[in-house]
């Protein structure tokens, strides 16, 4: 709109192999609900979470997220635990929100590799960082994150 990037490099960086993957992941979350995956996760994560109090539930699915996401991509995990999450609160009857917001939040936060984020991997090589440093504050910092995010997203997004 304002002419500093032309068409041609809007266009030119645009990141299209991630573009793809999550075009591609869409009918595999889909999938996931409609073959009753979602239900099966959701399932056993209900039966793993009946004696928890509701902040441990959504403490739970948020550390799903978190450990998921270094098999995936950040944007790929959400798109695969939205589902589960809906499927899990649903089954504990709760509203959604907040379990959406912990896989959203799970989903960015992953601190123990240098392979679940891209920024992790930008720093591994100039800093001269090895995979098993990222545990020595990787670990701790998500454990700030649970501890942190699930009393601030059970404040915004009440579960009732």
């Amino acid at each position: 709109m304002f002419g500093a990037l032309s068409l041609r490099e809007a266009y030119e960086a645009i990141d299209w192999p991630i573009l793809i993957m999550l075009g591609a992941l869409l009918p595999v979350s889909e999938s996931v609900r409609a073959t009753g995956g979602a239900d099966l996760i959701a399932g056993w994560l209900s039966q793993v979470s009946s004696t928890l109090p509701p902040y441990g539930a959504l403490a739970m699915i948020m550390v799903a997220a978190m450990a998921a996401t270094p098999f995936l991509n950040n944007a790929a995990t959400v798109l695969v635990m939205a589902p589960i999450a809906i499927t899990f609160a649903g089954q504990l009857g709760y509203k959604p929100d907040a379990f959406l917001m912990a896989v959203a939040v799970g989903a960015a936060c992953d601190f123990l590799t240098p392979i679940g984020h891209q920024c992790n991997t930008l720093v591994m090589g100039l800093g001269g960082y090895r995979f098993g440093d990222y545990w020595k504050l990787g670990l701790p910092l998500s454990f700030i994150v649970i501890l942190l995010g699930v009393p601030l997203i059970l404040f915004v997004w009440p579960l009732v």
